[in-house]
């Protein structure tokens, strides 16, 4: 477990009067050297510089309290995590609009990306995981780009057609997947790893922070540089909690939760492609460019404006779509 101290001046113009303490509890996958921990250390250290009344926090990190699946339905159900960095997958449960934002090739590169995140194009999807799954999304992490590492060289369609490789559980991942001519199928995290030393499958994707964290490139040594996803991870904060706080410790969390997501999103992004680069230069595992990544895209297409379109979230997949 890991306790933040209070920040000092990193003010966000927002303060209030002193209240009854609070003490709120945050979760991670990850150790304090994760882009995610990182960001939430960020987040305690805005919503304390901001708040003028007795705000404690308790971060557990390396997985203490489980896996990010468990964080997202303690937070709907107001229990054991206050908040969180979560894949959208794991709001699949609660929201049928929310995998839209794990949806390989979604973004056409981090300039987009980045474009989307600015623009609240994903509002309407935050609007949805509130309403039926009662936590928020105060802001946008993440900016790892993802490929498929693997067991052996995949460097073009061929080569990745039939590959037996994990992916994330909402089905999007595996129609997508299945769309590129890969044999995807859904296995949990914590058993990537195994599952690849033992042969039950030959590889996964992943962007290089889980990669160096997990240690995948001891079994999956080769990263075909797919570049099929470039990670949106929200922070999420329960809603019973936050009804709990006084308004202006609500006004702080909105606004820390904002701006530790731009944080985050610029601290992910800058450290992706070094750590590639560094585990490369290390000799614990080679990129490989992938040929034909435009073919890629023209599979791709098809499958997801019909997910889109099933999602509801149609008219959020045209609005990203059309920024530049």
């Amino acid at each position: 477990m890991l306790r933040s101290a209070a920040a000092g001046a990193l003010g966000l113009g927002l303060l209030a009067t002193p209240a009854a303490a609070v003490t709120l509890v945050g979760a991670s996958q990850f150790d304090e050297n994760h882009a995610f921990t990182k960001t939430l250390l960020k987040f305690e250290e805005l919503v304390q510089a901001c708040y003028d009344g007795d705000v404690d926090f308790e971060l557990h990190l390396n997985s203490e309290l489980g896996l990010e699946k468990d964080y997202f339905e303690n937070m709907s159900q107001g229990i054991a995590v206050d908040f969180a960095i979560v894949a959208p997958s794991h709001m699949s449960t609660f929201s049928k609009m929310a995998p839209l934002m794990d949806m390989p090739f979604l973004f056409r590169d981090l300039d987009h990306w980045n474009a989307v995140m600015e623009q609240d194009a994903l509002d309407p999807v935050a609007q949805d995981v509130l309403e039926n799954a009662n936590v928020r999304l105060i802001g946008y992490a993440g900016g790892g780009t993802r490929n498929v590492f693997a067991n052996k060289p995949i460097t073009n369609v061929d080569e990745l057609t039939g590959l037996d490789m994990r992916v994330m559980g909402a089905p999007i991942q595996t129609r997508i997947f299945d769309a590129i001519k890969a044999a995807p199928t859904v296995i949990a995290y914590s058993e990537v790893y195994t599952a690849i030393q033992t042969g039950v499958i030959d590889g996964a994707e992943n962007e290089a922070a889980g990669i160096e964290q997990m240690k995948f490139y001891e079994v999956g040594p080769h990263v075909a540089l797919t570049q099929h996803a470039i990670t949106v991870r929200p922070l999420a904060f329960s809603q019973a909690t936050y009804e709990r706080l006084d308004p202006a410790l609500q006004a702080c969390v909105d606004e820390a939760g904002k701006e530790a997501g731009a944080y985050g999103r610029e601290l992910e992004s800058s450290e992706d492609a070094e750590k590639l680069a560094a585990l490369e230069s290390e000799g614990v595992l080679t990129r490989h460019a992938f040929e034909g990544r435009d073919q890629l895209l023209e599979l791709a297409e098809p499958v997801k404006r019909d997910y889109a379109e099933e999602l509801g979230a149609l008219e959020v997949y045209e609005t990203i779509n059309s920024i530049q």
